[in-house]
């Protein structure tokens, strides 16, 4: 039986392990943590392949500049002299063209949708219930302007063959009467589906568990061992871990572990945050508060307030006046919402590792015969997972990809 050591248990690494499984492999999964924390946890849980449209895009990068001194923005860059971050924003800036989005979207919409059948199979197949429901979800929008770009978005989504429908102020409060009467409407992506994070993880991993996966917490790897054009193993602080296969999934920690091997792959952290209501707030539908970039999630139990982007290095730094107006947008959008204090003080952080062009990094480089990477989702990591983990296991085993692998080689910024 072949032996496969995959690196981080976010949701790339637990389907990957999923999947692998599935093939015979033996596997072995170390997390630097747990499963109780990380972006695949902390996120907003949206299943969406509505998401089509890479972040490196025209305009991204004025507007990022306007919103970056403002800590209080969507998008926010502190400060720093750090070369790599230099490096990956100017890559970040060469990527943000027309002709780089018209060829990403057909790429996205693919890879997305097989996701989101793998996730349901992967939900039909384990002997666990968790909370997944296809409602959709709600871009919603209070000003002219804002209106006008989302419902420009939702109709070139819309032409994409995906179920958008344009809606009313009042086909709006019909649906969400929760909502605030200072909106002008929404685009619904009736396409959309979401779950509840936390709770698929910790039971998948105990799943996985079960059924044969060794799941190793509090074992951070700071060292890939290479001989030749192979690795032989992964050193961690407590002792070596040899395989015939090694999957990176390290989410925005990856390059640091990649430089070991004199690969530069190019992923940036960036910042969300996230904070769960355990009361009532009358919120039944996803949506996406599209001025302030606030993604809403009525979860399994708990409503969940999620948002920003903040390049600030790889830490878990909690910035009150992030989390403030995370708490604001609920505020201004929602009647009778207001987060307290004690809400605001739980917020959690996740680090989404981010590519220079908005695509994930999967698959092997040119360079070793026995890495596969699967790294830099961004913001679509969670609704990527299933396929990536799918991918993973078809590499590994030199079958045909489900997919056209090429926009998300590893070593295309090489």
């Amino acid at each position: 039986m072949k032996k496969v050591v995959i690196i981080g248990g976010g949701i790339s690494g637990l389907c990957s392990a999923y999947y692998l499984l599935k093939e015979g492999y033996e596997v072995t999964l170390l997390e630097k943590k747990d499963l109780s924390e990380g972006a695949s946890v902390v996120n907003a849980g949206y299943n969406t392949p509505r998401h089509i449209i890479p972040l490196a895009a025209p305009g991204m990068v004025n507007q990022g500049l306007k919103w970056m001194w403002k800590s209080t923005s969507p998008f926010y860059i502190k400060p720093r002299w750090n070369l790599e971050f230099f490096d990956w924003a100017w890559k970040f800036k060469k990527s943000s063209t027309k002709a780089h989005v018209e060829r990403s979207i057909p790429v996205l919409k693919e890879i997305s949708l097989k996701s989101n059948i793998l996730y349901e199979e992967i939900l039909e197949t384990v002997d666990f219930d968790t909370h997944y429901r296809k409602d959709g979800l709600l871009t919603v929008f209070q000003t002219e302007k804002a209106k006008k770009t989302e419902i420009e978005k939702g109709k070139m989504i819309q032409s994409e063959n995906l179920d958008v429908e344009v809606l009313s102020k009042n086909e709006v409060l019909d649906m969400q009467p929760v909502l605030d009467e200072k909106i002008l409407g929404a685009v619904y992506y009736k396409c959309d589906a979401h779950s509840t994070p936390g709770d698929f993880i910790s039971r998948f991993g105990d799943w996985l568990t079960k059924n044969g996966a060794d799941l190793i917490f509090n074992e951070e790897v700071i060292e890939l061992i290479r001989k030749g054009n192979d690795l032989v193993s992964v050193k961690t602080s407590s002792r070596n871990y040899e395989a015939d296969l090694f999957v990176l999934a390290a989410g925005s920690w990856s390059p640091q572990l990649t430089k070991t091997l004199g690969l530069k792959i190019p992923i940036q952290g960036g910042k969300g945050y996230s904070m769960d209501v355990y009361r009532e707030t009358g919120i039944t539908l996803p949506a996406i508060l599209a001025e302030s970039k606030v993604a809403v999630t009525p979860m399994d139990g708990f409503t969940r307030f999620a948002g920003t982007m903040e390049f600030s290095g790889n830490n878990d730094i909690i910035r009150k006046e992030r989390v403030g107006a995370i708490a604001k947008a609920a505020k201004d959008y929602y009647k009778n919402i207001e987060l307290t204090m004690e809400e605001m003080d739980n917020a959690r952080s996740g680090l989404r590792p981010v590519s220079p062009d908005g695509l994930p990094f999967i698959g092997k480089t040119s360079r070793y015969n026995n890495l596969i990477i699967a790294a830099g989702h961004a913001m679509i990591g969670w609704s990527l997972g299933a396929v990536t983990g799918k991918l993973v296991s078809q590499i590994a085993t030199g079958r045909k990809p489900s997919v056209n692998l090429y926009p998300f080689r590893p070593d295309r910024f090489f």
